[in-house]
């Protein structure tokens, strides 16, 4: 059930920016009078097609293979790598009968509508949700760090009060949403320990590992038990929602790291877990073996208490479109480190990786805030100038324009070749590294 989720999650996310990006390709071309022969979710492969039914001139319908979809213009060369129109005389229908700017609005229509869809995202995802998150006053008891970060030296129980000189306001300062991480060298920590303040400097290497283990530290939660997972190891010894677990064995329990650690050190073993219950807090004593990954199989509930702040629809676009750019402008920084090597390749990811981001429960706020990141990924993605995506066939109109005459068809079916076979490769890496990890 997990899996059919993730999967129609992934499906779903992914036919709306399908749908959005080939309407903007569509409304361009048929404002300015061209022929749209195919309006098509998921590729028709071979022919063949689950459903299509025929309006006007276009063909709407949706393939059988969910790799992405397509408009067919009359009179362009494009991935179905159709020639028959090239031996023919150019109808004023066609795409190559249209003058140069016109033919870049039907290109770049796609990639606007992306833009505009991911913006419109971002706004009303702010505006609905507002901001949830942990103000350092809660993070009263600390963080809890990862094995990355007991690494660079940070210990649980440590208060992060800087990045790189600015304050630690919010628990999203710690996490991967500060690009500071990411992008940047040598990031100088601010911490106290045992109410002694240093600074900690992070390894330049930093970013590629944080990227790999997505964090490295979160706040530090007294917790109790939320859900219970039917059949868990938890379940079967009794467990029920509001338990707090106070000891396992004969190790006191307060703090959520410690129940992972002393989980972890019994794993597949029989364990005595004392909890209290109730309002009377009536302690009780329950035994259950741990499973052998060192789960006992119930969500936990934090003691600290989250803020949310909302926002009116106004503020709510101008902070929506700054997410908008701020996800591609991460994107580019973060392309140029994999390029230079600062950034693992390994990062890339395929449709597998968007399906485990996209999670095996339906949360609606999650699933929009995944798409519309993926709308503007989509966009910048499209508008690189590799032959195949709209960003190559942008260059080719551009050389156009400067020298006054059209690149010849031969060039661009070549160039497609290429393009197509790139993306191929590029596409078989990010399976690749999805299914090594």
């Amino acid at each position: 059930m997990d899996i059919l989720i993730k999967v129609g999650q992934l499906i779903s996310g992914l036919s709306i920016l399908v749908i959005i990006h080939e309407l903007g390709h569509f409304m361009a071309a048929r404002a300015f009078g061209i022929k749209v022969e195919k309006f098509f979710l998921f590729f028709d492969a071979g022919g063949v097609k689950l459903f299509s039914f025929k309006r006007g001139e276009t063909e709407y319908g949706i393939g059988w293979l969910p790799l992405g979809g397509y408009v067919k213009i009359a009179g362009m060369i494009d991935e179905s790598m159709d020639k028959e129109f090239l031996g023919k005389p150019a109808e004023p229908w066609e795409f190559r009968s249209k003058p140069v700017w016109q033919r870049l609005i039907v290109i770049l229509g796609g990639i606007i509508m992306n833009i505009i869809l991911g913006i419109i995202i971002f706004t009303l995802y702010t505006w609905h949700y507002g901001e949830t998150f942990l103000p350092a006053s809660e993070m009263k008891y600390g963080v809890e760090v990862s094995k990355l970060g007991k690494e660079v030296g940070l210990q649980n129980g440590d208060h992060i009060l800087a990045v790189n000189g600015k304050p630690v306001k919010r628990d999203d300062d710690l996490t991967l949403k500060n690009t500071d991480f990411i992008l940047k060298n040598g990031v100088v920590l601010h911490i106290s320990r045992d109410g002694v303040e240093k600074d900690l400097t992070l390894p330049d290497d930093f970013g590629k590992r944080v990227i790999k283990d997505m964090g490295f530290a979160s706040p530090r939660i007294p917790f109790y038990v939320g859900i219970v997972e039917p059949k868990s190891p938890a379940d079967k010894a009794g467990l029920k929602a509001d338990d707090h677990i106070i000891a396992i064995n004969d190790k006191n329990i307060k703090f959520f790291d410690e129940l992972t650690d002393a989980l972890q050190a019994n794993k597949g073993k029989a364990t005595t877990v004392k909890i209290s219950r109730g309002t009377d807090h009536q302690i009780l004593e329950l035994h259950a073996t741990i499973d052998t990954a060192g789960h006992l199989g119930f969500y936990p509930k934090s003691e600290l208490k989250d803020s949310t702040e909302y926002f009116g629809l106004g503020t709510s676009f101008v902070m929506g479109s700054t997410k908008a750019i701020n996800a591609v402008t991460v994107n580019i920084k973060a392309i140029a480190r994999m390029i230079t090597g600062d950034i693992p390749s390994s990062s890339l990811h395929s449709f597998i990786g968007i399906a485990n981001f996209y999670g095996p429960k339906w949360i609606w706020q999650k699933f929009w805030a995944l798409t519309g990141m993926l709308s503007m990924m989509l966009a910048f993605f499209n508008f690189l100038p590799i032959p195949a995506l709209d960003g190559g066939y942008v260059i080719f109109l551009l050389i156009e324009l400067i020298r006054g005459k059209a690149v010849s068809y031969k060039v661009l079916e070549i160039a497609q070749i290429i393009g197509i076979s790139l993306l191929v490769l590029l596409t078989a890496f990010a399976f690749y590294n999805d299914l090594f990890r």
